[in-house]
């Protein structure tokens, strides 16, 4: 991927144990697997002006995933003990897996809550697509939820972050998620100064005006995501900083999560710490769940920015 780092920010995070000033490096142990993430592949039918990890129409860095894939991780889950509850689907857009049905069904035939994150745009409102997330609603509906990407509560900024007119398209898709008694999410950013209670105020009048059954004030559901610009210096992370900042490592996304990716060219899938850092060699935790047991330093600027200082998380 391409380096845009400041030339500040290239001499900090190179040493995994210690910072730039000498200082022990925070790392984060896996507490309690809470969420298992999967990628289902970087190509996504858009192409955001700013996008975590660079997917669009021609990113197939990551590929599909496939349903037995899939399946020897959730066996994996049970060998290991693991006390997951939630299996998770980004990408790219998880709807242009032609397996992403049959992939959430596995795991909600195991009783696992599922979570699918998407623009809601036209792979969504495909046939076929619509018809298979219509028969795991009537099947599974209290355990599945879609989380939509809605950058904005204007379709101003959202169309500047994902394509004029992706924003009636996006609510187009929420209307028939909301027609047919999907439980929805939403995932926000805060790249354009709103404070958050404006933020909030403004999804709340969206989700009125709409009759969509969103809580705008629940951080769980309504998701501000810090942005990631890798030109804004930030602070590394030291053991220090816990105490300083009064958090808890229990607090940052991978204490409770991995995340499965495929390569392009690779005969298995592996794990990888964060959801952000698909692309990093050094978060890379090996192919089984075994191997990524172990502690992740906090050794990126999206560890201290999105994670530690941001307080965000993927997961619900």
């Amino acid at each position: 991927m391409k380096d845009m780092y400041l030339p500040e920010m290239q001499k900090k995070f190179r040493n995994p144990d210690v910072t730039l000033n000498g200082a022990e490096r925070a790392s984060v142990p896996l507490i309690e697997a809470k969420t298992l993430w999967f990628n289902t592949g970087t190509l996504c039918n858009i192409e955001c002006a700013n996008c975590y990890i660079e997917s669009s129409p021609k990113n197939d860095s990551l590929v599909y995933i496939s349903p037995d894939e899939v399946s020897e991780y959730l066996d994996q889950i049970k060998e290991r003990k693991w006390a997951t509850n939630e299996i998770a689907f980004t990408g790219g857009e998880p709807f242009l897996n032609p397996n992403m049905i049959e992939i959430a069904r596995r795991c909600l035939d195991r009783n696992y809550k599922v979570l699918i994150l998407t623009n809601a745009m036209l792979p969504m409102m495909r046939k076929s697509i619509k018809n298979g997330l219509l028969d795991l609603q009537s099947k599974y509906n209290k355990n599945l939820t879609i989380r939509v990407s809605l950058d904005h509560y204007s379709s101003k900024f959202h169309d500047t972050e994902r394509g004029k007119g992706s924003y009636d398209i996006t609510l187009i898709g929420m209307k028939w998620l909301r027609d047919n008694g999907f439980k929805m999410a939403i995932a926000g950013r805060t790249v354009w100064g709103d404070s958050e209670i404006d933020s909030r105020l403004g999804y709340a009048k969206l989700f009125k005006d709409n009759k969509f059954e969103i809580d705008a004030n629940d951080p769980t559901v309504t998701i501000l995501f810090p942005e990631m610009d890798e030109k804004i210096d930030v602070p590394e992370i030291t053991t220090e900083c816990w105490g300083i900042l009064k958090k808890s490592p229990k607090d940052v996304m991978c204490a409770s999560s991995r995340m499965v990716v495929k390569r392009k060219g690779a005969k298995k899938p592996s794990v990888v710490a964060c959801t952000l850092l698909p692309y990093s060699k050094e978060f890379e935790m090996g192919n089984s769940l075994k191997e990524a047991e172990r502690p992740v330093k906090l050794n990126h600027p999206h560890c201290a920015k999105f994670c530690v200082l941001g307080g965000a998380s993927c997961s619900t």
